[in-house]
């Protein structure tokens, strides 16, 4: 129970590192594209798969659109997103220069970061309460014992007490580099 415990707490804290990676910190990363969704086929799709995200430069994305007719609406994708970014077609070619962010911008981008982590601390106690709900009926139909049941409560906190340090830990390190100019 406990090995199940664990690792649906590292799938949520592995979501949270994912969500932090696709935040701006003023240097180009291709996982800040990772959440747009692009118009194709009559799907929306995420943008991965309509082309190549490369990184050219410390402030430029590039972005190779495998099929010409997707290019437009990959660019409208971009423009609309909430990420601020300017996307410009060359040919075949989608250039994006990842512009300086402001102090306010920045403080912006902290606020959501400790919103996805937050998230991410409401799912772990979700996880906790529920396998904590399950000892506790275990321990009412007589399949374990009192202090079976006290022990892994216990064992339980201390798993979601690791998680929630880790969280916070990681909170701490992205806002320190989105805040470093």
């Amino acid at each position: 129970m406990l090995e199940n415990l664990k690792r649906k707490m590292s799938a949520s804290y592995e979501n949270l590192l994912k969500d932090f990676g696709g935040l701006r910190a003023g240097r180009a990363s291709a996982a800040i594209l990772d959440h747009i969704m692009v118009e194709a086929y009559g799907n929306k799709v995420p943008l991965t798969q309509v082309g190549t995200i490369s990184v050219a430069d410390a402030r430029m994305l590039t972005i190779q659109v495998w099929d010409s007719s997707l290019i437009k609406p990959t660019e409208i994708a971009i423009r609309n997103s909430q990420l601020s970014l300017n996307p410009v077609v060359d040919g075949p070619l989608i250039r994006i220069a990842i512009p300086d962010l402001s102090e306010e911008r920045r403080k912006e981008i902290c606020k959501l970061a400790g919103k996805y982590s937050e998230q991410t601390k409401i799912a772990i106690r979700n996880i906790r309460r529920d396998c904590m709900d399950e000892v506790k009926k275990q321990e009412k139909n007589k399949e374990i014992t009192e202090d079976q049941e006290k022990k892994m409560l216990d064992d339980i906190q201390k798993i979601t007490d690791e998680f929630v340090k880790k969280i916070d830990a990681s909170l701490s390190l992205k806002e320190k580099e989105i805040m470093k100019v």
